[in-house]
C-alpha cells in the first residue's frame, strides 16, 4: 500500500513537479553553472548503497591546499533558497519511481556513515529512506544526531499509512515556516562522527 501511495502521489503531482524542476534547473544553471545536479552515494533499505540526486546548492570552491571550503562559504543565495524550500530535493522523485526511496522514511545519509552507527541506530535502514521523515518534522537539523536516529527508529516501529499522512502534512508546515533548515551556528549540519557507547 505504501508503494502504491508513493507512486500515485508522484504521478498526480507531476504537472507541478515538472515545471518546478525545470525552473530550479535553470536557476542552478544560471547561478552555479554546470553540472546542475549533485549525485552522491547514500545508504538505503537494508543498508544497501544507492545514488541520490539533488540540485546543486554549493560551489566547488577550494582552499589553496585543495580542500573544499566550509559549507557556509560555498552555499550560494540561490542554494539557500532551494534548501529553505526543500526544492533541491525534487530530483529524488526519480528514486521513488525506481523503488529506492519513499515519500516518507528516514533521510538517506552518507554511505561512509555505515560503520559509525550503533546497532540500534542502524535499524533506521529497516525501511526505505524518505524525502521527508519523522525526524524532519520534529526538529530536522535543529536537533542532535542521536535525537534524529531515535526518531527514525521510532518511525520504523510505528510506521503506518496515517502516520505518513501526518508527516506529509507537518512537512508542508515546516517548509512554509522554514524551521530547522540548518544546525545552529552552521550553514547545513555537522558530519555525524559516531556515538559514544556504540555497543548500545
Amino acid at each position: 500500500m505504501k508503494r502504491v501511495f508513493d507512486l500515485a502521489i508522484c504521478i498526480i503531482a507531476l504537472p507541478l513537479i515538472l515545471p518546478l524542476t525545470i525552473l530550479c534547473a535553470l536557476v542552478v544553471r544560471i547561478t552555479l553553472g554546470s553540472p546542475v545536479f549533485f549525485s552522491q552515494e547514500r545508504l538505503g533499505f537494508g543498508g544497501r548503497p544507492f545514488v541520490i540526486t539533488k540540485f546543486r546548492t554549493m560551489t566547488d570552491e577550494r582552499a589553496s591546499h585543495g580542500a573544499l571550503l566550509p559549507d557556509e562559504q560555498r552555499l550560494t543565495a540561490a542554494g539557500r533558497l532551494l534548501r529553505a524550500t526543500s526544492l533541491d530535493e525534487l530530483p529524488e522523485v526519480l528514486s521513488i519511481f525506481r523503488g529506492e526511496m519513499s515519500l516518507v522514511g528516514p533521510r538517506p545519509l552518507h554511505a561512509h556513515y555505515r560503520d559509525r552507527y550503533n546497532e540500534q541506530q542502524f535499524r533506521r535502514h529497516e525501511v526505505l529512506p524518505g524525502i521527508t521523515g519523522w525526524a524532519q518534522v520534529n526538529g530536522r537539523n535543529d536537533i542532535s544526531w542521536e535525537q534524529k536516529f531515535a526518531l527514525d527508529v521510532w518511525y520504523v516501529d510505528h510506521q503506518s499509512f496515517w502516520l505518513d499522512l501526518r508527516i506529509l502534512g507537518k512537512t508542508l508546515v515546516k517548509i512554509l515556516s522554514r524551521e530547522g533548515i540548518s544546525e545552529p551556528g552552521h550553514a547545513t549540519a555537522q558530519e555525524f562522527r559516531g556515538t559514544s557507547g556504540k555497543e548500545a
